[in-house]
């Protein structure tokens, strides 16, 4: 499926768990981040995957959000961390 400026939004019921894949190449650093993200709301974090050398993590975040302001500031902070690479 190609979503464009045209195609409609989906439809999202909030409040509702939100996941967020997060890579870094530091665990400690990228759950700090984490905490920092959290805005003190309730989420869970737990391990995906390490790079075939070690040298980067991925964890799934998942967050409850009240709506989508509050799920794209979590996002934007996470984006914005220099410990964190990439979110998805």
């Amino acid at each position: 499926m190609i979503l464009d400026e045209n195609s409609p939004k989906p439809h999202i019921d909030y409040p509702c768990k939100w996941e967020y894949k997060i890579i870094g190449n530091n665990i400690d650093k990228i759950l700090n981040a984490v905490e920092n993200a959290s805005m003190g709301l309730t989420y869970d974090v737990t391990p995906s995957n390490i790079s075939k050398n070690d040298r980067y993590f991925s964890l799934n975040f998942t967050i409850e959000v009240a709506n989508q302001v509050v799920r794209d500031l979590v996002y934007e902070k996470l984006n914005k961390d220099p410990n964190i690479i990439l979110v998805l």
